[in-house]
């Protein structure tokens, strides 16, 4: 089967599907980390790739930017595509003092401005999607393993790149420690599929310095990030 954005037949891709924002980022991992990777979705340049790593079938596609755009790619994934494990390998903003460039941060939850759930259900309250614990504990133990360090915390996710009210950083205030775009609504998916998910960011830029990297490195230098993520799909 294909959708309109996916052409991937059923079988197309690997129970654990890697997920950065990024096309050129999803094409480096599969040359960089995935053996004998094949192009199995490039509608609208959203490149996804299957192949092994360390013997393992793997996935890697990229979700686009915001909640709208990770919520149709993990929804058919889920839904559509048999996969039962997504890791968003994403970029975020800094807006904890604690964190600096670089820094890899896996969102035990994701505290969100976004209408991506209740204009949908029209829940009498809040929802608080968060990750899946097995792939967070997993991960975390992963990281260890490997010498890599992972900050575990809150993010915040934004339907506003742009934001006139300089929201984000009143976020940092109750505990969350980086912005992004995504995590929300992949985990939203996830719990209504009955699947699992993990957002991991590397902080690209921060709020409260003014720093950021420029776009060759988040492509190419998250490798922290990138090899938790795999090493984590191997004990999926």
């Amino acid at each position: 089967m294909s959708t309109p954005q996916n052409s991937a037949q059923k079988g197309d891709f690997a129970k654990t599907v890697l997920m950065p924002g990024d096309p050129l980022r999803s094409k480096f991992i599969a040359e960089t980390y995935i053996d004998d990777a094949r192009l199995v979705n490039n509608v609208r340049g959203i490149q996804g790739y299957t192949g092994s790593y360390k013997g393992r079938p793997i996935s890697v596609m990229a979700h686009g930017m915001g909640c709208p755009s990770v919520g149709i790619y993990s929804y058919e994934l889920f839904n559509y595509y048999d996969v039962d494990h997504i890791i968003r390998i994403g970029t975020a903003g800094a807006i904890s003092p604690k964190l600096k460039l670089r820094d890899v941060v896996a969102g035990i939850g994701a505290c969100t401005n976004s209408n991506y759930f209740n204009a949908q259900f029209g829940l009498n309250g809040h929802f608080a999607p968060t990750a899946s614990y097995r792939l967070l504990e997993t991960a975390v133990g992963t990281a260890r393993e490997i010498g890599k360090d992972l900050v575990v915390g809150n993010l915040y996710t934004t339907d506003h790149f742009y934001d006139a009210s300089n929201a984000a950083l009143e976020w940092a205030n109750v505990g969350c420690l980086a912005v992004e775009m995504e995590a929300a609504a992949l985990y939203i998916n996830a719990h209504q599929a009955g699947k699992e998910a993990l957002a991991i960011c590397t902080i690209s830029d921060h709020l409260l310095t003014g720093e950021d990297l420029d776009p060759e490195a988040r492509e190419k230098t998250f490798t922290d990030m990138m090899e938790i993520a795999l090493e984590t799909s191997l004990k999926l």
